[in-house]
């Protein structure tokens, strides 16, 4: 149990000017796929709006191609919310091992990074299990959210530099046979601790954690970094904020190291939000997070 606070990796603070030093330029001369394809993961009989907003921030995030992959109740809803969707339906109403052979099946291109587990219904754990090993052995770079992130899951991902976004709730839930997280539940923590938490979990499993909160800590545990961003607005509470950052972040995984994408996704969702709330206050969606990303992204493009 964490008594006190354990020696932290490398501190990282990002700005606008350590954006503009990695983002990826654009070729003059690319094709389409060259510049990223996302498979994102998702929807239930409830939550049909999640992987909707994780598709259209990793569409603004800059890719060429979204693979978004839903039950067959949900493709109409995403059909006709946008033109720019391409969905690969799968006929069960949550995901089961059915259901994963028909995503894998009907995959037009391998995609580079995937986004699991927005608002998805999982029937079979090992359903999810097998789509991340196959994914893996595709070297297809990973995120999972949401439902996704159950302890079952980590002997899988361990090692690999998987992304995974829990809020605290998650978080507690996914490492929930971890003596650190028993103290969590235990007792207030202070952020210092927090940060303690998260830097041993990451390091011990060898992925990459945004832990989503009123300060979001991002830690690598290949990497050895860690940064810590103070949320932008309060107004960022409201739902859908979170599936954003997915895709978002999803999405610049397609370019960079995890770690990288995750701090720049978490500190561009939050620009974003920021410029939304100057103009909505505190009654901002989470469609005006990905209205705004444009706007506040377009200053770091670059072309080659």
């Amino acid at each position: 149990m964490i008594s006190g606070v354990r020696p932290l990796s490398k501190r990282i603070v990002i700005n606008d000017r350590l954006v503009s030093q990695t983002m990826s330029p654009r070729s003059v001369s690319s094709r389409k796929g060259e510049n990223g394809i996302l498979l994102v993961v998702g929807a239930s009989d409830i939550y049909h709006g999640a992987p909707l907003l994780s598709s259209m921030a990793g569409l603004r995030s800059g890719v060429d191609l979204v693979y978004t992959s839903v039950p067959q109740r949900n493709v109409l809803a995403l059909r006709s919310y946008s033109p720019n969707f391409i969905v690969l339906p799968f006929s069960h109403d949550s995901l089961d091992m059915a259901s994963v052979r028909e995503i894998l099946h009907v995959l037009p291109k391998k995609p580079d990074a995937a986004a699991i587990g927005m608002g998805l219904d999982i029937a079979q754990i090992k359903g999810l299990i097998y789509l991340i090993n196959e994914l893996k052995g595709m070297q297809t770079k990973l995120l999972l959210d949401a439902s996704a992130l159950i302890p079952d899951v980590l002997k899988h991902i361990s090692g690999t530099n998987t992304i995974i976004t829990p809020h605290l709730g998650e978080f507690k839930r996914v490492f929930s046979t971890e003596s650190s997280i028993q103290f969590l539940l235990q007792k207030k923590t202070s952020l210092k601790q927090l940060i303690s938490v998260v830097v041993e979990m990451a390091e011990k499993y060898g992925i990459t954690i945004i832990l989503k909160g009123e300060y979001n800590v991002i830690a690598s545990g290949i990497g050895g970094t860690v940064s810590v961003i103070k949320r932008s607005t309060p107004a960022m509470t409201v739902g859908g904020t979170g599936d954003v950052l997915s895709g978002l972040v999803a999405g610049l995984l397609t370019k960079l190291d995890p770690f990288l994408a995750s701090m720049m996704g978490v500190y561009l969702n939050g620009l974003a939000a920021l410029q939304a709330s100057k103009k909505l206050g505190l009654h901002l969606l989470a469609t005006d997070l990905i209205d705004n990303l444009p706007y506040v992204m377009k200053k770091f493009d670059k072309i080659k």
